[in-house]
């Protein structure tokens, strides 16, 4: 019996990181729709589809699902900017970015910096970011997604040509961002805007 019972150890295994990945999805997207006040253990298990005990089973607490949420999204945001940096890669092995126009240019790092979504998500993820300051578990996890969407967006900026940091590019479409979303302005038009500038000054 031991032997049997060993091979469903993997399978309960999978189905517990499924379900856990479930709910990391789930806060996820609470965050980025309704900002991060609006994680609780109950509307994440609504979201989610499973018992209001699984979110509490799979997590110590609130702050630990939030870090994980956090840490989900700064992911999804980094494989955002690495799939244009790829495309980018290709551009250029195939001599196709000399050729692209400083605005073209501007949208591209745009596209690759700011989050993907409408108006909606775009102010959940920002909330998200303003409200990581504070939770110190939050801020971690946030500081640790961060460094590596750094990582990606200093290679794209090199296959650009462009001399200056991710640190820099990333700090012009946030201010843009948050500035747009306090003003009623259109998110994605001001960082093109900006970055175009910043572009005209490299």
């Amino acid at each position: 019996m031991a032997p049997e019972t060993e091979k469903h150890v993997p399978r309960r295994q999978a189905r517990g990181t499924q379900r856990r990945d479930t709910i990391v999805s789930a806060a996820a997207e609470l965050i980025l729709r309704d900002g991060p006040s609006s994680v609780t253990h109950r509307s994440v298990a609504a979201q989610a589809d499973v018992p209001l005990a699984a979110t509490t089973y799979y997590f110590s607490g609130l702050d630990d699902l939030l870090a994980a949420a956090g840490q989900r999204i700064v992911r999804d945001w980094a494989d955002r900017a690495q799939a244009i940096g790829h495309a980018v890669a290709d551009a250029v092995a195939d001599g196709g970015v000399d050729a692209l126009s400083t605005r073209s240019r501007a949208l591209l790092l745009v596209d690759a910096v700011l989050p993907p979504g409408d108006h909606g998500e775009l102010l959940g993820f920002y909330e998200h970011v303003v409200s990581a300051g504070r939770s110190p578990v939050l801020a971690t996890a946030f500081a640790q997604g961060r460094g590596e969407l750094d990582v990606v967006v200093d290679e794209l900026l090199a296959q650009l040509g462009l001399r200056f940091s991710a640190v820099l590019l990333i700090a012009v479409v946030d201010g843009a961002a948050v500035t747009a979303l306090c003003e009623g302005r259109t998110v994605r038009d001001l960082a093109v805007d900006c970055v175009t500038e910043l572009l005209g000054t490299a």
